[in-house]
């Protein structure tokens, strides 16, 4: 069999490929020119994109609750747990009980140093009724004495009037002078006695007052003794939900001692945390969509209730500081608390801690303040 030869294809002249190259020059310099367009106005424009969007949506949500940790404010030994872990209670209900027999026997110490005291200020009582008996009588015996002072000082006129003529003599009128001064000087002693009565009467009443005193010291002991004794009894401030118990019966615990946590399951909330750029639109009252991962396909509505006055990292422990060094910047986050409604459909099945998606419509209106 002969063998074809093969003849070789001339090269095209260069003035065929020229316009050729020259197209594909420029339609690369369109594309790079379009690309730099667009990436020009995604770093210029994304913010306000982002910020503009009606539907602002994180996944960067939990539910949240008030958390009540329940701790023990007295010392001593558990006397029984009356709750299991994760139990229902309502507001009321006994959960932790500490011994509570010395916190009885200083309830029955203070009580009996409290009548102590009232009884002190009884008995003083009574001698200040006597003391006003008392200054009642030289009251009685120094108007009795300045009646008879009177009585003599006009007995001795009259004696010396009589001795001026015939009927009068020296012994009447010198015996005269002496009554009359004899009961002068009784006048003076009973007015000092009743001084003496008034200013003992001034004394019972300073004592009086240092017994309401110290009596009302001992009903302030008597007091915080029924308060430690109360506070062996811990129960529940609210309906909820207990968590895990933290403490057992025999268990010696001290004042601050975690014992128990509870729950109010019908108080829940969302904290939703946003970046930064999808809070432009975003207000208070404004509605909400939430959607619990534990539940698919089950939609919440809620509204805005309120928007944390500062980004999370500025409650951290060591807030960030970007004034030195090298600076890249980060999108930060601001917290959104998110109200849900009473009738929602989970009611009572949602838990804090949980994560949820939250969408807020920045296209509702808030109803007016």
């Amino acid at each position: 069999m002969a063998e074809q030869s093969v003849v070789p294809k001339a090269p095209a002249p260069a003035s065929a490929t020229r316009p050729h190259r020259v197209r594909e020059w420029g339609l690369r310099l369109v594309v790079l020119l379009a690309a730099g367009t667009v990436a020009a106005l995604f770093a210029t424009q994304w913010d306000r994109w982002v910020g503009d969007a009606v539907r602002q949506t994180t996944d960067d949500a939990y539910l949240r609750s008030d958390i009540t940790p329940l701790s023990a404010q007295v010392e001593g030994y558990v006397k029984q747990v009356a709750v299991d872990d994760f139990q229902r209670v309502k507001a009321g209900d006994l959960l932790v009980e500490i011994d509570d027999s010395d916190y009885r026997a200083k309830v029955a110490l203070a009580e009996a140093n409290l009548l102590g005291a009232e009884a002190a200020i009884e008995n003083l009582k009574a001698r200040k009724a006597t003391q006003k008996t008392q200054i009642a009588a030289a009251e009685d015996a120094v108007t009795a004495t300045q009646a008879d002072v009177e009585r003599t000082k006009l007995e001795a006129q009259r004696q010396r009037t009589l001795l001026a003529t015939t009927f009068g003599t020296q012994q009447r009128v010198e015996q005269a002078d002496a009554d009359a001064q004899r009961f002068a000087a009784t006048l003076l002693s009973r007015q000092a006695d009743l001084d003496q009565q008034t200013r003992q009467l001034a004394v019972l009443d300073t004592q009086e007052s240092q017994l309401r005193a110290d009596a009302k010291a001992k009903q302030a002991a008597l007091d915080l003794a029924r308060i430690d004794l109360g506070y062996t009894r811990i129960v529940a401030p609210l309906d909820g939900m207990v968590s895990e118990r933290g403490v057992r019966a025999g268990q010696y615990v001290h004042a601050g001692t975690q014992v128990i946590s509870v729950v109010p399951l019908t108080n829940v909330w969302v904290i939703a945390n946003y970046k930064e750029t999808q809070l432009t639109h975003v207000a208070l009252g404004q509605r909400a969509k939430i959607r619990v991962d534990t539940f698919p396909g089950v939609v919440i509505d809620g509204w805005v209730d309120s928007i944390a006055p500062a980004s999370g990292s500025q409650f951290s422990l060591l807030p960030p500081d970007n004034a030195t060094g090298n600076f890249t910047k980060v999108v930060q986050r601001i917290p959104v608390k998110l109200r849900l409604k009473d009738d929602n459909p989970l009611a009572g099945r949602l838990r804090p801690g949980m994560s949820v998606e939250a969408t807020i419509l920045t296209d509702t209106t808030p109803p007016p303040p």
